[in-house]
């Protein structure tokens, strides 16, 4: 690890910290992510070794993070593990909080655009991220370019489905079937994210900004109204499914209004309760909404 020298720390997670660095061979910046592998435990934790192998499986994608090396470094009989990355120069996050005006409804539709381009190649490939929000999508400020980063909690997905954890997915962007319990779950967890982020892009603070799982879904059940076995069969037999207060819909177009038509309705089918009835990623990047961008340029 001595061809990187550490520049600052980036961000720090559960499965630990990111700095900001520069390859001596090349001159180039990455960005290295750093996790302790403890004495006690068997080898390299399973999740680093996860996050290792899905990226390897979707290296051929522009718009996901680039795994540049792994390095196993030994330092007084400590382990750590290294992670190195392409540097991009900020995150989603960032950017949303840097626009005091609001974005242009055309970089909303570039990022969108982008972000469903690389889920569907996720999923094309049969992985489902199942953390996405801004903070973990990637901004190349010169190429104005959007990555997806952070594996971490992604896993491949297989038919029929298996049984995932639900402790998945930051709140103000999960899914309400994994916020009522469900553990056999797929892609439209992601898409629920998306729409989540979508409606951020355009308001600049989340759609549904819960504190705890339960009032997570009542934002949710506010707004969208208080789902029954008509609009989304099943429900009532989902672990966590209680007698909620019976709230009406309200009208997307109101909540979010600078998205257009065609971007309330993309919205809405993101945000579909019932998971099967959720637009695919693919499917939305043919939506009327994404019509006058120029995919070439994107």
């Amino acid at each position: 690890m001595e061809r990187y020298q550490k520049l600052e720390k980036i961000g720090e997670g559960t499965y630990g910290k990111v700095y900001k660095a520069r390859d001596a061979l090349s001159g180039r910046l990455v960005a290295l992510k750093s996790t302790q592998i403890d004495r006690e435990d068997k080898g390299v934790p399973s999740t680093a070794l996860r996050e290792i192998s899905l990226l390897q499986t979707l290296s051929d994608s522009a718009y996901v993070v680039r795994l540049l090396s792994v390095e196993l470094v030994v330092r007084n009989s400590r382990p750590r593990l290294y992670l190195v990355f392409e540097y991009l120069d900020s995150d989603l996050k960032k950017f949303i909080d840097e626009q005091s005006s609001g974005i242009p409804l055309s970089d909303i539709k570039r990022l969108m655009y982008q972000l469903c381009k690389g889920i569907a190649y996720c999923h094309g490939h049969g992985v489902m991220h199942r953390d996405l929000k801004p903070q973990n999508l990637l901004l190349d400020n010169k190429n104005r370019l959007l990555k997806i980063a952070d594996f971490g909690l992604s896993r491949a997905f297989s038919i029929p489905l298996k049984n995932y954890t639900h402790e998945v997915v930051s709140l103000c962007y999960r899914a309400p079937e994994v916020l009522l319990g469900a553990t056999h779950y797929s892609t439209p967890v992601d898409i629920w994210s998306i729409g989540c982020i979508f409606a951020e892009l355009s308001l600049g603070f989340p759609l549904f900004p819960g504190d705890s799982e339960l009032q997570q879904l009542l934002h949710i059940f506010r707004l969208l109204g208080t789902p029954d076995e008509n609009v989304w069969p099943g429900i009532s037999k989902l672990r966590d499914w209680h007698e909620y207060p019976r709230w009406k819909p309200q009208k997307l177009s109101e909540i979010v209004p600078d998205i257009g038509m065609d971007g309330v309705d993309l919205l809405s089918k993101m945000l579909q309760y019932d998971p099967p009835k959720r637009i695919t990623a693919k499917e939305a990047l043919e939506h009327p909404f994404f019509d006058d961008l120029d995919k070439s340029q994107v």
